[in-house]
């Protein structure tokens, strides 16, 4: 049985510009107590292709909980697209909401994630890079 019940994730920001923050406001249950640390971590996937392009986004720390009901906001800053392949920056790809403790992941959630343009022109002119 797990010490910690995830119990809502919003995603505040959704749909939201690339260069714009990610926002998740997490809420969780303490079944009995945790007498260390929790991480919890954003990791954007930068590429399918290999783990060096992903972008550890933040961190932190929260202190040895007791029994009961949690919530917190998690805001966290984009990815460096400068990190991103070119031919990985549109399309789709994950991030992921990790918990960790003692060094160990025990919660990992996925959020596809699929960037695109937002104007019709840009987005013609790539089909027709791409594509032709």
């Amino acid at each position: 049985m797990s010490h910690i019940k995830l119990t809502q994730v919003l995603i505040h920001n959704n749909p939201a510009n690339f260069d714009t923050p990610l926002i998740f406001d997490i809420s969780f249950e303490c079944i009995s107590p945790i007498k260390e640390e929790l991480e919890w971590k954003v990791v954007y996937v930068g590429s399918a292709d290999s783990e060096k392009n992903d972008q550890l986004l933040d961190s932190i720390l929260l202190d040895p909980v007791s029994v009961g009901t949690y919530q917190f906001v998690f805001e966290v800053d984009p990815p460096d697209s400068s990190r991103i392949p070119k031919d990985d920056l549109l399309g789709v790809t994950v991030v992921f909401l990790i918990c960790a403790y003692k060094g160990r992941d025990f919660i990992r959630l996925g959020y596809y994630v699929s960037n695109s343009y937002c104007d019709q022109e840009l987005i013609d002119v790539g089909l027709s890079i791409n594509y032709h």
